[in-house]
């Protein structure tokens, strides 16, 4: 598209909108203060670095084996940069423990320690970048039978307490360092592929161990814990230990930030009606966008009804700084720099549409009891030309706008990703 026709679109839109008393400039403004935190593990289809091609294991699978996938940390860090460069605005990278630099030392998971993460600090520091963190709580030898903090031998229960403390220190140091909260996630794959008899013991284990990882008391100002459920895994059918409502309990009686994830319910289940009651119980939320088909939680996030609801949520609540946003998806039969650019930019798209929602006006209709009014509004919101709004958002932050990106990941790839 070409800088003219592109502003010219904008001039109507921002025209269109003023009508309905919508100043599209703020909105963009607002867009600027929403980051998205780009899940690292995208790039590598979740190998991680501790011993090059490990199993997946945790109830997580990835298919497809489209070329040019990561192998090294700079080669993921590089398909990132490229990613961020093709997104509008200033994003967070999120990393799993075991993407750690670890120089090819074995360091096990209860010995990781920040040194382990300074040269992603580093290249954080250099590209404007904030990070987020998670522990890994899979693919490892003491998670092979399912089980982790709920399982019934203490020694290994020991062993994840001491690699979630680790994490949550190192997230503190990267929070520290970079002047920006990290985030912390804890999900755990504890859960049975079939019937399951004693399914109080292993949430009483869990529960136990959760409060022995938080009598650790990290700074508040570097970064800040959260706790995900899900409904089921691979080998995990029958029984999760970490259900939605064991961690709404916990997190309620705890007072810590809930990870609800768009791809950890029931097929339809939908995570948009959740936000509002959770924003009166729990002090903030983490949402882990992604996109479920059946039983896969995971597909490349696209612009869905859904995502639209969950975007509108946020904004309608006014709870832009209480409610966290990033990707968690792996899709490894596309190009894996299309799916975060795809991902991203959907999302964007999302609260961008909800940012130019005409929301005064359905309020007051709402309070008047003027609901064919609100509906019609409603209706006629989704065909605004938000569309040139984002189309110039894109441009004045100098970043390819349309389809018009799609030629450049293809030349990354013939220039980069089809050589490794």
């Amino acid at each position: 598209m070409k800088e003219q026709q592109i502003n010219q679109a904008f001039e109507y839109a921002k025209a269109r909108y003023a009508e309905l008393g919508i100043d599209v400039d703020n909105a963009m403004a607002q867009l600027d203060k929403l980051p998205i935190s780009l899940h690292c593990w995208q790039t590598d289809d979740v190998r991680g670095f501790e011993d090059g091609d490990g199993e997946l294991t945790g109830g997580i699978q990835t298919t497809g084996n489209y070329p040019g996938r990561a192998r090294t940390i700079s080669e993921v860090r590089a398909d990132i940069d490229k990613a961020m460069s093709l997104i509008p605005g200033e994003h967070r990278v999120n990393i799993h423990a075991f993407y750690g630099d670890f120089q090819g030392e074995k360091v096990d998971r209860n010995e990781i320690e920040p040194k382990h993460f300074q040269s992603w600090i580093d290249w954080a520091k250099e590209k404007n970048y904030k990070l987020d963190f998670n522990c890994t709580c899979f693919s490892h030898d003491k998670s092979a039978d399912g089980f982790t903090l709920s399982h019934r031998d203490p020694a290994i229960r020991e062993f994840w307490i001491e690699h979630v403390i680790r994490s949550r220190k190192i997230a503190e140091e990267m929070g520290r360092q970079l002047g920006s909260k990290c985030i912390h996630n804890i999900w755990i794959p504890d859960g049975s592929k079939d019937l399951t008899v004693d399914r109080l013991l292993y949430r009483k284990n869990l529960k136990d161990s959760l409060d022995k990882i938080f009598e650790y008391k990290t700074n508040d100002e570097y970064m800040a814990d959260c706790i995900e459920s899900k409904l089921f895994g691979i080998g995990s059918e029958s029984y999760t230990v970490g259900s939605h409502e064991f961690y709404m309990g916990y997190g309620v009686a705890n007072n810590k930030m809930i990870t609800l994830d768009s791809g950890h319910y029931h097929p339809t289940e939908v995570i948009s009606d959740k936000i509002s009651s959770l924003l009166l119980f729990a002090p903030e939320i983490m949402l882990h966008v992604s996109r479920g088909i059946r039983w896969d939680s995971d597909h490349v996030v696209i612009q869905t009804d859904e995502l639209l609801a969950l975007t509108q949520e946020i904004i309608r609540a006014d709870a832009v700084d209480r409610v966290h946003i990033g990707l968690d998806y792996f899709d490894a039969s596309i190009n894996r720099i299309g799916a975060y650019v795809i991902g991203v930019r959907a999302t964007q798209k999302a609260l961008l549409q909800a940012l130019l929602e005409p929301i005064a006006q359905l309020r007051e209709f709402e309070s008047k009891g003027q609901y064919f009014e609100r509906l019609a509004f409603l209706e006629e919101a989704k065909s605004l030309p938000w569309s040139a709004v984002y189309d110039y958002y894109c441009m004045k932050k100098g970043v390819i706008p349309g389809e018009s990106y799609v030629a450049d990941i293809q030349q990354y790839e013939k220039e980069v990703t089809l050589k490794r």
